[in-house]
Formats: structure tokens, C-alpha cells, sequence
């Protein structure tokens, strides 16, 4: 005879497992590697340094 099953047990397991392949998409569709986000900051760093930079002090 086979074992009984926790079905509240199943349903958070299904659950766990159906947030996860969610998370892993969002991860692909969206995601971007620390380099490519150091990469941006430093530009939008060097961009305002340079803006500020050419301000006319009135």
C-alpha cells in the first residue's frame, strides 16, 4: 500500500518550486552581472562630475 501524502506539505512544495522557475526567468529576462552595473554607475558618475563640473557659478 502506498504511504499517505501531506497534501498542504505537496501544495507548498509545488508552490516553492513554481516561485522559483519565476525567480530564475526574472533572473534571465532581467538581471544584469555586477560588472555591467559598476560599469553603468561609473558612467553616470563620470556623466555628473563632467555636468557639475561645467556649471557657471551666478
Amino acid at each position: 500500500m502506498a504511504e499517505p501524502v501531506n497534501l498542504n506539505r505537496f501544495k507548498k512544495n509545488a508552490a516553492r518550486a513554481e516561485k522559483k522557475a519565476r525567480a530564475t526567468q526574472n533572473a534571465v529576462k532581467f538581471g544584469r552581472t555586477k560588472a555591467e552595473k559598476k560599469l553603468d554607475r561609473t558612467k553616470r558618475d563620470n556623466t555628473k562630475r563632467d555636468l557639475d563640473g561645467h556649471q557657471s557659478d551666478t
